[in-house]
């Protein structure tokens, strides 16, 4: 059976060390906790990094966020104005010079055309049938009356077929004013009636001729209506 000594020494100790093991756990506990309070209030070296801050202004406020002034906004948008007009009549004249281009091409085209659809110049013979053909074409281009019977058989009565034949003899003659040309035609008379488009001369058998039946219209209403001296 143990000593009440020893007994109570083994209680002493036994107390020291439950002291101990507190004051241990104790200890153990605070240095948990700051470990703890280290943890939390540690932060990211990012957290603590410095904000990137705008470049500022003159006045001190960041320039991308400075709003404009009434001025500098009324300046942009009048410069944006003139820009879109300028634009604008930039292509509109760019459309006129096409429009007029392609006009000019469609023009000198239908030009072209009509040169090679227009027929060559109608040839006639240097005789008494080709003078009376074309006095005939430009006597219907003139509306002047008259047929190829009519103009031969008063040429034949009159001149024989000769543009060169003068009257030296009649009452015409005697009066300085002879009759001339294929259906003897006087001066006065071919110069009143001379039909434009043929020469101004009285023995030219084309201008002789549709003289005279341009006179023969306004008097007897054709040359077919003629079958002596007119």
């Amino acid at each position: 059976m143990p000593r009440l000594s020893t007994l109570r020494n083994t209680i002493r100790i036994n107390r020291s060390q439950k002291l101990t093991a507190a004051v241990l756990v104790a200890a153990g506990s605070v240095t948990a906790l700051a470990a703890t309070g280290e943890s939390s209030n540690a932060q990211p070296a990012a957290a603590h990094a410095p904000i990137a801050v705008k470049p500022a202004g003159a006045t001190g406020i960041p320039a991308a966020d400075t709003p404009l002034s009434k001025d500098a906004m009324l300046k942009d948008a009048v410069a944006k104005d003139a820009a879109a007009k300028k634009a604008a009549a930039a292509r509109s004249e760019a459309a006129k010079a096409a429009v007029l281009k392609a006009h000019a091409s469609e023009q000198a085209a239908n030009r072209s055309a009509d040169r090679k659809a227009a027929p060559a110049p109608k040839q006639y013979k240097n005789n008494l049938d080709g003078w009376i053909r074309e006095s005939l074409d430009i006597m219907k281009s003139k509306g002047i009356p008259g047929s190829y019977e009519g103009l031969h058989r008063n040429i034949m009565r009159e001149s024989s077929g000769n543009p060169h034949a003068v009257n030296d003899w009649d009452i015409n003659a005697r009066n300085g004013v002879p009759s001339k040309g294929l259906l003897q035609v006087i001066q006065p008379t071919f110069d009143t009636y001379h039909v434009s488009g043929t020469p101004k001369k009285l023995t030219d058998p084309v201008a002789n001729i549709t003289a005279a039946a341009n006179y023969a219209a306004d008097r007897y209403g054709s040359i077919d209506n003629v079958d002596s001296a007119y």
